[in-house]
């Protein structure tokens, strides 16, 4: 039976990458769209998706986050997860793991923004220029280049709560909490001390970007290819979500090993005053910057997961435009069939 079940998905009349904002199940009902595919307003809805989402998943796992800072700035005191786990109720109580959630969440909110909202816009646009043949032949190019292109402005908004977050967190006695933060950033570094960090945090997140939206795209079309027991059109809402948050684990497995090295970076440079980007990953070496690896794994993979699940519960919510997955144009499937 399993076996006839994939034949059929493999069958599907679906040819074209599945994203998040497709995961209709079959007999919903149609529901009138609150803007125009390609508006202003769409995107701005797209944009607030990314608030929720990228917000509330990376403050939701502060402890998580706090723990990967102090494994990668100092791991000889706090060794691996449990330990620093342990370390950190002891030294700081249970109240010492929410370290950093003001930044946290105002930093991720601000980044999910740019990084969904502009995605979504940069998508249109680089789809209009290359035009409908290319923007399908191409479509995982396509979503390389619009995902580090939106990453570029995100981490710029992102930038100054990073470096707030890093120092509250690893740093102890430097500050409680944001309020503390901010003005002694500024009394003792000046403005730059919220932006030094910003190269090693695009090192760091544009390919974490372009792996989280690329390989989630194309994870998604191979499970309902190859996994899914059937066709897409006949799973359930359900069913379409768990295939939608296991793809976006698998793309965050990705995201993390190919960003991590520079988050290493990232947090060591907010914690020392003075150095450069490349002081800091010559004194780390190779294997000091994959530091924290593992719980970062864990991290990202569950964030990525439960971001799309968020995001595309928004766009049902607030009825946003879900345009079907794209199919091969006519124009192209005719010069196919004169070869």
């Amino acid at each position: 039976m399993f076996s006839s079940l994939m034949d059929a998905a493999r069958n599907s009349p679906f040819k074209g990458p599945l994203t998040v904002a497709n995961c209709d199940g079959a007999a919903a009902p149609a529901v009138a769209d609150s803007c125009e595919f390609g508006s202003n307003k769409y995107f701005l809805l797209c944009g607030l998706g990314g608030i929720i989402s990228c917000g509330s998943t990376h403050t939701l796992l502060t402890p998580l986050d706090l723990v990967k800072c102090r494994l990668q700035v100092d791991q000889a005191k706090y060794k691996n997860l449990i330990t620093g786990f342990r370390l950190t109720l002891k030294e700081d109580g249970a109240r010492g793991l929410a370290k950093g959630w003001a930044p946290t969440a105002y930093g991720y909110s601000a980044q999910g923004l740019f990084k969904f909202g502009l995605y979504e816009y940069f998508k249109v646009l680089y789809s209009d220029l290359i035009g409908e043949e290319n923007a399908f032949l191409y479509r995982t190019s396509l979503y390389l280049a619009s995902s580090a292109s939106a990453e570029f402005f995100a981490d710029i908004a992102l930038s100054p709560m990073e470096a707030a977050k890093v120092k509250i967190q690893t740093m102890p006695g430097f500050a409680n909490n944001l309020r503390q933060a901010v003005p002694k950033m500024m009394k003792e570094e000046g403005f730059g001390a919220f932006y030094k960090g910003l190269v090693p945090l695009w090192m760091r997140q544009i390919p974490y970007t372009m792996m989280k939206f690329a390989c989630f795209e194309r994870t998604v079309e191979l499970l309902y290819k190859n996994v899914v027991p059937k066709p897409r059109a006949e799973c359930t809402k359900g069913e379409q979500l768990v295939v939608t948050f296991a793809a976006g684990y698998i793309a965050g497995v990705f995201c993390a090993i190919v960003s991590h090295p520079a988050d290493v970076v990232v947090s060591k440079l907010n914690q020392a005053k003075g150095s450069s980007a490349f002081q800091v990953a010559k004194s780390l070496g190779f294997f000091g910057m994959w530091n924290g690896l593992v719980p970062r794994i864990i991290m990202i993979g569950t964030l990525t997961g439960l971001q799309w699940f968020i995001y595309d519960g928004v766009k049902v919510g607030l009825a946003i435009p879900r345009p079907p997955p794209p199919e091969m144009p006519e124009s192209l499937k005719a010069k196919l069939a004169a070869q």
